[in-house]
Parts: structure tokens; sequence; C-alpha cells
């Protein structure tokens, strides 16, 4: 099955695309492109985007004029773009933004249609397709004073990562387009690797820009696969992880397509497979994924209702089909003791291998020492430390329960003697010392894997 991915900007409206657009929207629709978001740059590109987003079903349009063109942009064209932009496939307005390399426009003068199509936007709950070029100063200072209730992309990105930070502050998504492929990148793969899963979206710019190994010819969208293949790569996950994140996003910011409201079970990341048992927990981390989102890795995990043992064996089917089975949702596993002993010893007993990532609190929740009862059921323990010590642990985690700390301490002593594999997790977070978790690691006689904040799954 291949992955779906969604091309966020393409200009299949230009000549580049007269004798076979047909053919192209067909390859993309084989490459497992789910949809076209066509952008829209200047009078003759929009109109023409618009009657190719009507011929074809799977083909969006966006409206707006280019920063190339924004001396364009008089009062009659600003009209006939607000028009348009009240279509029903038109799920943006762009691209807009400022050009400084060539300068066909002048600073000011895009400056302002930059200012007028973001105001445009807001006023009918538009999200915006941003260009930035060269520009990377006054781009910012104009959505900082424009862009409080609106959305949008830095289309086929060409800043660095405070750039990149600056708009996400502002709920701006970064997309990446096909020269993060090229040799002299560097830079751009930095950006690629650095984006969290929330804010990333992949283009092809089309017909420009083709990625490698197609640099040189015309590029279209069915070549995303390429520039997917290399973002996924620089961040370690599978084209399929990369292709659910960036679909989910896109549909999210542009309004298409159906996401699913229903929480999963069973999600698999990579070559594992994790287990979404329940939503509840004993600590309040101030770094914890579900207090801004339900989706991690594009998987939805809000659950409606905590599923059965049963359920949760249905939905894993073949547990020697993934390297591990991983008790791993938004909340603390341990919390259904008997639930994971009844999975952990089904897969088991069908050859697969089960991990389970906990707070380490499972001994004080159930009042006992359950590690004993988990020995032959777990391969591997990953147990949150998340601090040096007490003080900062309740700062950093906020348990609701009494003892947190050095219960989860004792949590380790007891699963190193009976867990094969047992590791300590910190999350990257200011005031955290590192150095000092790594040395409260080696005295339980664990391995401590720090994990960057922001990165999840």
């Amino acid at each position: 099955m291949k992955p779906v991915l969604i091309d966020t900007h393409c200009h299949l409206e230009m000549d580049a695309f007269d004798d076979d657009r047909a053919d192209v929207v067909k390859r993309a629709e084989e490459a497992g492109i789910r949809y076209l978001i066509n952008a829209g740059s200047d009078r003759d590109g929009n109109i023409r985007g618009l009657e190719v987003s009507k011929e074809f079903p799977n083909v969006y349009a966006s409206v707006g004029i280019h920063p190339h063109d924004a001396k364009t942009l008089d009062e009659s064209l600003y009209k006939e773009v607000k028009k348009w932009a009240k279509e029903p496939k038109v799920i943006a307005i762009g691209e807009i933004g400022l050009d400084y390399h060539y300068l066909h426009s002048p600073k000011g003068v895009q400056i302002e249609a930059f200012r007028r199509q973001l105001a445009l936007a807001k006023e009918l709950g538009l999200p915006v397709i941003v260009h930035s070029r060269e520009a990377k100063n006054d781009t910012m200072r104009v959505l900082r004073e424009e862009t409080a209730d609106t959305l949008g992309v830095l289309h086929c990105f060409s800043g660095d990562i405070d750039m990149a930070k600056k708009a996400m502050e502002l709920g701006f998504y970064i997309s990446i387009a096909g020269p993060v492929t090229f040799r002299n990148a560097a830079e751009l793969r930095e950006v690629a690797k650095f984006v969290p899963d929330d804010f990333l979206l992949i283009e092809t710019d089309a017909p420009y820009l083709s990625p490698v190994p197609l640099r040189g010819k015309r590029n279209e969208p069915s070549f995303l696969k390429y520039t997917a293949k290399v973002v996924a790569d620089l961040r370690g996950v599978g084209i399929s992880d990369l292709a659910r994140i960036t679909t989910h996003n896109a549909m999210r910011l542009f309004k298409i397509g159906a996401i699913s409201e229903k929480g999963e079970i069973a999600y698999r990341i990579r070559d594992s497979l994790y287990l979404n048992i329940t939503n509840k927990c004993t600590n309040k981390c101030g770094f914890c994924v579900k207090f801004r989102t339900s989706y991690v890795k594009g998987h939805n995990l809000r659950l409606e209702r905590e599923p059965t043992a049963l359920q949760i064996i249905k939905a894993i089917k073949d547990p020697k089909a993934y390297k591990q089975i991983v008790f791993c949702g938004i909340g603390e596993p341990l919390l259904r003791l008997d639930v994971v002993k009844e999975v952990a010893k089904w897969i088991k007993g069908q050859g697969g291998s089960v991990r389970i990532n906990t707070n380490g609190h499972g001994n004080i929740i159930n009042g006992r020492n359950i590690v004993p009862e988990l020995k032959g059921l777990v391969d591997s323990i990953s147990i949150s430390l998340d601090a040096e010590n007490e003080k900062k642990y309740l700062k950093v985690c906020r348990p609701m329960i009494k003892g947190a700390f050095n219960g989860m301490l004792d949590f380790v002593k007891e699963s190193v003697k009976c867990i094969p594999e047992v590791k300590l997790t910190v999350v990257e977070v200011p005031d955290i010392d590192i150095d000092k978790c790594n040395a409260l690691a080696k005295d339980l006689g664990v391995e401590l894997r720090v994990r960057k904040f922001n990165v999840v799954g």
C-alpha cells in the first residue's frame, strides 16, 4: 500500500503542463498523492488555477498575487482576488509574501500587497501560503503585525532555524520542497530535522525545483515521493510515518479531506507497534504532548473509552510482524496492570517482543511490588526519570500521588532484578541537569536515553 501524500504547493495551471496536464494528475494519483493544491500567483494564473481545480476532483486552489507581481495589485485586481477566494474549492490565500532577490516589484509595494492580502485572509477566515526569499526580517515583522488570527505556511522554506522558530511561534507551518534533496542543502536539511511533527508540510512547487534524482527535469506532483523519502530519512522515521504526519497537517490547515476523530488503540511507527490503552496518568508533565494535541506521528490517540484486552489483541493481529509491541500511548499503561499482563502474555505466546514505557509509578498505583508479575512477559522497560532530584521532579512532572520520585527510583531497582532490558529516559528541557541524570542512571546500573523536547514517537 502506497503512503498517502498531499502536494501542498504546485502550479498545474502553468504552460509547462499544457500538453499533458491530465496525465500529470493521473501519475500523481498513481503515486499516492491524494490531493494537490494549485497555488495562484498572478491574475492569469489564478483564473487558470480555478479552472484546473474545477476540472480535477482532487485538485484544490489558492488565490493570491505573488510578490513579483505585487505592483499589479490595484483595487480592481484586489476585488477579483476577493471574489475568487469565495469559490468552493479555494482553500487559501496565496502565494503571497516578499521576494527581495529579483525585486520585480519595489519592496514597499510588496509589503503593502502582502499586508492587504493577509487582511483579506483574516476577513475570509482562510489560511495563507507565504513566499519569502531573502526577506526574513520584513516577512516575520509583517506576519507578527498582521496574523493574530490567521494560520498559514511558509512554502518552499529557504530560511534558517531561527526563522522557522519564529514562524512556528506564530502558528505557521514549514513546508519542505525539492531543494532538501540537493547536495548543497545542509542548512535546509537541519531545518527539516528540527521542525516538530505538528508543523511540517511537504510540496513540489512544480514545475520548479525537481528533487534529486530528477533535478533538471520538469517537476511534477508524482515526484513528491523523493522529497518525502529524504525528509523521512533525516527525521529517522519511515516514509509511511512522514506521509501520515504531513497529510494530517495539510488536512488540518487547509480543511480538506476527512480527519479521523476516533482514537487509535494500536498505531505503527517505523517497525514497532504501539498500544494506546489509557489516556489517564499519575503525572501532569509540562512537556507532555497530550496537553497540546491528540496526535502523535499523525495518529489520533484521544480515546473515547479504554479498550478491553480482547479489543487490543484484535488490533494487534500478528505480533511477529513488528520489531516490538510497545505499551505506550498518552497515558500510564500500568494503571491497567491486569490488561497489560493479559495482552503481554498473548503477545509472548505468539512469538512477539514486549516493551513497556512507564513513568515508574506502577508499584505505588497498585499498592504492591508488581515487577515480579511482569517477569517473563516483558522484554524491555523504559522508565521516565525526567529529573535528577525530587524537587525538580515535582516541578516538571507535577505528580498527583505522594512519593512519586522515590517510588519511581524503587521501581527501577526492582525492574533491574526481573526485566532483561531496563532504560531510563529524560526529556531535554531547561533546568534539568543531564549530567546528573546520567550519574543517577549509572548508580542504578541502567542506561539513560535523552529525549528531545517536542519530539514524540
